[in-house]
Formats: structure tokens, sequence, C-alpha cells
């Protein structure tokens, strides 16, 4: 089991990372999915047909053009609104607002995101945005300080950078970010050296994510 998986990229075909964009209209919802970026186009599937490429200027949907793209990424414009589309982000959601939960997070200096949140109703955690992490991710000290006792978690062993390590699969009570709580999520507690908590796509894969320039907009979907 593989907590983090390292995104590759290739001109003509992006084989591991999609990009969700779910834009929502009156009438309808569409969904997006950026698969690859070459010579100023972006090769698209649109509501799960078969990719297709798209110049700049191209109407995608009625209400949704491609109006940029580059090698890193792709601007479409929703219903007169931009969205940035960057390979290796997940979900962007451009709709109108319906009273769901959100919170607006703001990359640091570095780039990243960093969330605030609590974990069990316990104290204030630092967490890192990290959609390449398929769980949460807690060092032990952290753990423990928040009260869990995680050894009685399932004991397993995940690849990282640092190598072949074990780790401790457990399931949080909550979570909660803001406005936002999810309940009952997986993660996976680290007795090697982690320097923070990750945020990963055990919670994120419940919220929608709407990244604007250095701005993140979480969304917890209904």
């Amino acid at each position: 089991m593989n907590l983090f998986h390292p995104i590759k990229f290739s001109l003509a075909m992006l084989t591991t990372t999609l990009v969700l964009l779910s834009a929502c209209s009156d009438a309808y919802a569409t969904d997006i999915d950026l698969v690859a970026l070459s010579n100023g186009k972006a090769m698209l599937i649109v509501d799960g047909k078969a990719p297709k490429n798209y110049s700049i200027g191209t109407n995608i949907t009625a209400n949704i053009k491609l109006i940029a793209a580059d090698r890193d990424s792709a601007i479409i414009e929703v219903d007169g609104k931009k969205q940035i589309l960057q390979l290796g982000r997940t979900t962007l959601q451009a709709s109108p607002d319906n009273g769901n939960r959100k919170v607006i997070l703001q990359a640091n200096e570095l780039g990243h995101f960093l969330a605030n949140g609590q974990i069990n109703g316990g104290s204030s955690v630092s967490m890192l945005v990290d959609t390449g992490a398929s769980y949460i991710a807690l060092p032990a000290s952290e753990a423990q300080r928040l009260g869990i006792d995680y050894r009685k978690g399932s004991l397993s062993r995940t690849s990282t950078a640092n190598g072949i390590v074990p780790i401790y699969r457990i399931k949080l009570d909550s979570v909660k970010i803001g406005d936002i709580e999810v309940l009952q999520v997986d993660a996976a507690v680290h007795e090697s050296e982690l320097p923070i908590t990750l945020l990963g796509m055990s919670f994120l894969k419940r919220v929608t994510m709407l990244r604007e320039g250095q701005q993140m907009t979480l969304t917890k979907k209904n």
C-alpha cells in the first residue's frame, strides 16, 4: 500500500493524474477531465466520453470555453468566469452558491496550502493539503497528543521517499476544517519521522476543490 503517488507528465498523454472539473449550470452538470496538454491544446474527457483535443478558443460546452493552454495548465471560462486547470490538481468547481459549507485557503510562500482543523474534536492541528497522499497521514507524536491509541489499528507498511516504513491504519471519528466536518475518515499514523500532518484524499475526495491563483476553496459535497 502506497500513500504517495508520484506525478508523471507527458506532452502526449498524462496517464497517472486526472483533474476533475464539475461545472454546474442551471439545468445540468458537466464533468471535464484534463488528461494532457500539448502544442497549445488540451486533451479533455467530457462527461466520460472519448478523449478529445480542444484548441484555444474552442467551446467545450455551450457555457464552457478553453481560452488558454500551456505545458502545465489550461484556463477555461465558465459562464464568463475564468478557472485554472492544473495537471496534478484535484477537483475544481464552478457553481452558484447553494449553501454548501466552504473553506478558503491561501497558499504560503512556497505555494503550499495549509489548513488548521480538528481531529476527533481535539485541539487544533495544522495540516498540509496533499492530493498525492491516499489517506490523512499523522506523525505518531501528533496522534499521541490528540489522545489517539493508534497501535490498536492495523499494522501495515508503505513506500515513502525515505524507503519502506511501518504505519498503523486507523479510522478517525471526525475531521473538521473550518465549517466542513467529515466523519469516519481513513488515516495512517507514521512512527517514522513525518514533519506535518497530511490532509490526504480520504478527506479531500469528500469535498470539491477550486483553485484560483493562490487561493483554494474547499466545498463539502452534498
